[in-house]
């Protein structure tokens, strides 16, 4: 049920966009304990002109490279967002070389009625979930 939205620089092969895609997932999968098949992901391709994803004063070089995830989904602890970070971050750079000052997360944190998957209804709330 979380909602991963991926914000890329466009010029990446397709195959790279799938690899990203399958690690984040399979991550999640783990630390957030989400069932098989609770696969929701967006990507967005930008023109390097369109994503300014600065340092917040922390001395950090972005390169054209750079992720941005925004995760949306119920509460977690501090310990799964820490490990999702981390363990998403390790996979990009050890599986396909992603600098790891290139990879930026938001987790943003909503509730079951906050979902309606389709129909216009909650299906958390009315029972089907």
């Amino acid at each position: 049920m979380p909602l991963m939205k991926i914000d890329l620089i466009k010029g990446r092969e397709k195959e790279e966009i799938k690899q990203i895609l399958n690690i984040s997932y399979e991550v999640m999968l783990d630390t957030f304990k989400a069932p098989k098949g609770d696969r929701y992901q967006i990507v967005n391709q930008h023109e390097d002109y369109e994503m300014q994803i600065l340092d917040t004063g922390l001395d950090v070089e972005r390169t054209k490279d750079v992720i941005v995830f925004t995760i949306i989904t119920r509460p977690r602890t501090q310990q799964q967002k820490q490990r999702f970070y981390s363990e998403v971050t390790n996979k990009l750079h050890e599986n396909m070389g992603i600098r790891k000052e290139d990879i930026m997360f938001s987790l943003i944190e909503n509730t079951d009625e906050d979902w309606s998957f389709f129909n216009g209804e909650a299906q958390f709330l009315n029972g089907m979930l």
